[in-house]
């Protein structure tokens, strides 16, 4: 069953086990985050600003990079980009963006600032939608190698979310109210 978002506006199928983080902890207004309840895999939609400048073969790459900024993970080393390829629009049910871009990537990470780092599957696709001047980032995060000095060291890895459970999110993601864009 579809899992509505930003106050129904955006629904999509979400895996078994998902926690709301608003109902923890405030989030700001253009995303909405979702934690495993027994894992620290998270899964994050963002309403973004359409980056124009950027070509849509580069786009999920730019995100990429941005979300590697917010983690801390900037440096050559600590961020890697896999793969990066184009969804075919007849694999989406949101009909209304111009391209979307699934990147498989991996960050060196580490939580509450701590001194280590874990090692982070960063799988994101990115809708393109310039009629409303926004990008639509959805961020599965996966944790694969937790140092033992972390504070995710004793995460119990039950019923884990896999890269199958972000497709099925990322193809039933739909938009009901154009509204949301403003």
């Amino acid at each position: 069953m579809a899992r509505p978002l930003f106050g129904g506006a955006l629904c999509a199928v979400f895996p078994s086990n998902t926690t709301d983080i608003s109902e923890l902890r405030e989030i700001p207004d253009n995303q909405e985050v979702f934690a495993h309840t027994h894992t620290d895999q998270s899964i994050i939609i963002e309403l973004l600003e359409y980056q124009g400048h950027v070509e849509d073969s580069q786009a999920a790459r730019y995100h990429f990079e941005d979300v590697a900024g917010s983690n801390k993970a900037m440096e050559v080393e600590q961020m890697e980009v896999m793969e990066v390829q184009c969804v075919p629009h007849s694999q989406l049910s949101l009909s209304q963006c111009s391209s979307a871009w699934i990147l498989t990537g991996a960050q060196l990470i580490s939580k509450f600032n701590e001194e280590a780092k874990n090692t982070v599957n960063i799988h994101l696709c990115l809708f393109r939608l310039p009629q409303y001047t926004t990008d639509i980032l959805i961020t599965f995060n996966n944790p694969v190698s937790i140092s033992p000095l972390s504070s995710s060291s004793c995460a119990v890895a039950d019923g884990v979310w896999t890269v199958q459970d972000f497709l099925t999110l990322v193809q039933s993601f739909q938009l009901l109210d154009p509204g949301v864009f403003g």
